[in-house]
């Protein structure tokens, strides 16, 4: 699972790792073996740490998406960062690979998304619905091969699989993503949706903070990277 080396911006206040697909961020009910855990046992080793070592998590991806994600290392960053995703200061960017290319090439999307707790699925709806929650995004096409479309997702909120619902809706589903449409799985058992880019305001220095995270190693990921 993490490895230093993914290790993609760090202080003292705060770390942003990318996450490998398969990855769990936090512990569920199935597994207690979680980025989480593995983050602070090698912040315990490293920096020498006699007692626990404080790490909170300020969002979460999905276990088969990849990308950047933010952990703060202080009471003090994670409260401001949990403030700051209330209001919408923190802003994430993601990179979706669909089995088809949006029409328009770009545009905004808004739904209501209904969890269903059994199958672990959201529905989006194009009108409200009882339990609905208004999911919204901003999407942009950015290039495609013979197969295959690149898309842009800027996230203005998060439900529970927003992305991976509403690009689906619009008959874009994620390549690999079987539970949201996709034809066939990917060879890893992941889906090819990447948290690319998070932005924000240092909690603790008041400084702009955008972090980048490299793309997975797979050759379609390459292409699209390397356009």
């Amino acid at each position: 699972m993490f490895r230093p080396e993914d290790i993609l911006y760090e202080d003292n206040h705060i770390i942003v790792v990318n996450k490998r697909c398969g990855d769990l961020v936090q512990p569920d009910r199935e597994s207690d073996d979680a980025l989480e855990a593995e983050i602070k046992a090698m912040i315990q080793v490293r920096d020498h740490k006699p007692g626990d070592v404080f790490l909170g998590v300020v969002h979460r991806i999905d276990r088969p998406v990849s990308g950047a994600v933010l952990f703060a290392k202080t009471s003090k960053a994670l409260i401001r960062l949990n403030e700051m995703i209330r209001s919408g200061e923190i802003h994430k960017s993601y990179w979706a690979i669909t089995e088809s290319a949006p029409n328009p090439e770009e545009g905004s999307l808004t739904h209501y998304i209904v969890r269903d707790g059994r199958t672990n699925r959201s529905r989006a709806y194009d009108k409200p619905k009882a339990d609905g929650k208004k999911a919204q995004l901003n999407y942009k096409m950015l290039g495609c091969s013979t197969r295959y479309t690149l898309i842009e997702v800027e996230l203005l909120t998060g439900r529970h699989h927003q992305i991976r619902a509403q690009l689906s809706k619009i008959g874009c589903p994620i390549k690999g993503d079987l539970k949201y449409g996709a034809k066939r799985s990917n060879p890893d058992g992941g889906i090819s949706l990447h948290s690319r880019r998070v932005e924000f305001i240092h909690p603790v220095r008041k400084e702009p903070i955008s972090i980048t995270a490299p793309t997975p190693k797979d050759n379609l990921w390459e292409f699209f990277e390397n356009m």
